[in-house]
């Protein structure tokens, strides 16, 4: 593990704010990860602000809400930025109203796209949102395939391939878009890490700048390699996806590194 010294420790302080990824940092599944509580209390204590940031697009702001709730920590919906509400933030400044969108994805990303006033439809669609869909079908790969290649675009909220869960390791969004890449030939446009909307949204909501804000993650190719992008400063935990191993060897080094929240909780 990458060694944390006194002076990286006082960069560490100087923090005002965090985009947080939540499954893999903060819980697998249901389960807290150990010091979930210290954690937000150290936050809480040190006045420093956070967003739950995630490629999760299977809950809405207020489903996370509920389930940090039941785990003991209090959020709000504004503190809660999904790579859905990317999604949508990109179709209202590309579509105008009442576009026709086709989605692979469940029920809490269809219902952003059409709260947010676009139509859900299977034909003479002006784009295809696709993600991880647990009751996903061959003849919905098959719609999208073909809406793609008679011209629609093609949008991806969440690129990772896959996502920890208590039973291990399992297929996320990314898998969905792959298949659909080959069976379309055309490469989706990413919304989620290590894209910079999230990010973008989560500073703006916590009103900080870059040189204030860190990105708390599991993920070194979206997580650490999507916040690096925007200068910010980047802490990987090895709780989740990303392993001893793979930090060793990969060229993506976050700017400190710590086996867990608790762990986190205890340097800050």
């Amino acid at each position: 593990m990458k060694s944390i010294q006194s002076n990286d420790l006082a960069g560490l302080h100087k923090l005002r704010g965090l985009a947080i990824d939540m499954d893999g940092v903060l819980w697998q599944g249901d389960t807290p990860m150990p010091g979930l509580h210290e954690f937000f209390d150290v936050l809480k204590r040190r006045q420093i602000k956070f967003v739950l940031a995630t490629n999760n697009n299977t809950q809405t702001p207020e489903g996370f809400v509920q389930k940090a709730r039941k785990l003991g920590v209090e959020v709000v919906p504004e503190q809660v930025v999904t790579a859905a509400i990317a999604t949508v933030h990109y179709l209202r400044l590309t579509y105008p109203p009442g576009s026709r969108i086709y989605v692979v994805g469940e029920a809490a990303l269809k219902g952003l796209i059409s709260e947010a006033g676009f139509t859900l439809a299977d034909t003479s669609v002006v784009a295809v949102v696709a993600t991880m869909d647990r009751q996903l079908t061959y003849d919905m790969l098959k719609r999208a395939t073909l809406l793609i290649r008679a011209g629609a675009d093609f949008i991806g909220p969440n690129p990772d391939a896959a996502y920890p869960t208590q039973e291990g390791i399992v297929p996320g969004g990314g898998a969905v878009l792959a298949a659909i890449a080959v069976g379309s030939d055309r490469q989706p446009l990413i919304m989620g890490k290590p894209e910079s909307w999230i990010f973008r949204i989560s500073m703006e909501r916590m009103q900080l700048g870059p040189e204030e804000t860190g990105l708390l993650g599991d993920r070194l190719a979206t997580d650490i390699a999507g916040g690096q992008r925007l200068g910010l400063k980047t802490i990987l935990v090895l709780s989740g996806v990303s392993t001893p191993a793979e930090l060793a060897s990969s060229p993506i080094q976050p700017t400190w590194v710590f086996a867990g929240i608790e762990e986190l909780a205890q340097a800050l």
